[in-house]
């Protein structure tokens, strides 16, 4: 019997569409994976902003997590919006329980909007605590500076700072240009297997649908490690996966605010 390369995403839901759980589903899906879920949160979002934020209980996700890896199981696993220290917890003893080691973080604090989706304190608990469990950090300008304690001023700071997020050389980092300035975006990734730097290059594209972009691209980076691509491939098709995404919806409107990227590009 054929098997499918199997992604379990923990994340928050968003009733929108574009980003969380949502985004997920549907990037593991359109690169060739199988996505089951655990949801953290539920949110009241939409594409001009989030409402409110409703923890699902910790037994509950705790639970979810058991029941896709104790039955289904998993190639790889992206995390996602983790909002209190007892979620980040209960996560981390769950990876350890089930031996789960192709792990995709990307460490969401602030959704495309501008709302924050992560205490304050579960911050120093994250970084200490869950990423240096993960295979690949997947963080944006933003992230980056919380996490480094540092600005981040040009594209040139970012391979010293892809390293100092390496926890010492053992998490690989892809560190997204986006909230850069340039026209040429050039995200860096710092593969900690090899102690390498490569480039991957992008056009900006002027598109106000830009909801869910992080969520989308480690997700498809998590795909493509579930079906065997080595770190280095996964981070460029994981690249040229969203970068067509954010193109191919750039001409769609959906809603008022910043609307989604096109999942499914490649079936249009």
């Amino acid at each position: 019997m054929k098997t499918y390369p199997r992604v379990l995403t923990i994340a928050g839901s968003d009733s929108g569409g574009g980003a969380g759980i949502q985004a997920d589903i549907k990037s593991i899906s359109a690169t060739g994976g199988y996505a089951a879920s655990a949801i953290t949160a539920v949110t009241v979002q939409n594409t001009v902003g989030v409402e409110a934020v409703h923890p699902v209980p910790v037994e509950i996700l705790g639970g979810q997590i058991d029941a896709v890896l104790s039955d289904i199981g998993a190639d790889a696993v992206k995390i996602g919006m983790l909002h209190s220290e007892e979620v980040i917890m209960c996560v981390k003893q769950k990876l350890i329980d089930h031996g789960i080691k192709n792990i995709v973080l990307d460490p969401v604090m602030v959704a495309t909007s501008g709302h924050k989706l992560i205490e304050d304190e579960a911050i120093a608990v994250l970084i200490r605590e869950l990423v240096p469990m993960a295979r690949v950090i997947t963080p944006n300008i933003p992230e980056a500076e919380i996490m480094a304690g540092e600005k981040i001023h040009s594209q040139a700071d970012l391979p010293a700072i892809a390293r100092k997020l390496s926890c010492g050389g053992k998490v690989s980092v892809l560190m997204k240009a986006g909230h850069l300035t340039e026209e040429d975006l050039t995200d860096i990734f710092y593969n900690a297997e090899k102690d390498t730097c490569i480039e991957l290059h992008s056009k900006r594209i002027h598109s106000a649908n830009t909801h869910g972009t992080g969520c989308t691209l480690s997700s498809a980076f998590a795909s493509y490690l579930a079906q065997g691509l080595d770190l280095d491939d996964a981070a460029r098709a994981a690249k040229d996966y969203i970068a067509k995404a954010i193109e191919a919806g750039a001409d769609y409107q959906i809603g008022h605010g910043h609307g989604p990227v096109d999942h499914f590009w490649r079936i249009h």
